[in-house]
C-alpha cells in the first residue's frame, strides 16, 4: 500500500506513487500555485534580519 500525503497547496490526500507526476501536489494547478507563491516571495527561507547572501564575485579566487 503506497504512502498517502496531503497536497501542500490544497490539503487533498495524494498517493505517493511514481505514476503521480505532480507529487507531492495533487495536480498541475496546485504545483503552479506553489511555484507562483515562491516567485512572488510569499514563501521565504528564514535567516537573520538584514542578512544577505554574499556576492559570488567577492568569493571567487583569481
Amino acid at each position: 500500500m503506497p504512502a498517502v500525503v496531503k497536497c501542500p497547496t490544497c490539503g487533498t490526500e495524494v498517493a505517493w506513487v511514481t505514476e503521480n507526476k505532480f507529487r507531492p501536489f495533487c495536480s498541475e494547478r496546485c504545483k503552479q500555485i506553489d511555484l507562483g507563491a515562491w516567485a512572488s516571495e510569499k514563501y521565504v527561507i528564514g535567516g537573520k534580519p538584514g542578512e544577505s547572501s554574499p556576492d559570488r564575485s567577492e568569493n571567487e579566487d583569481d
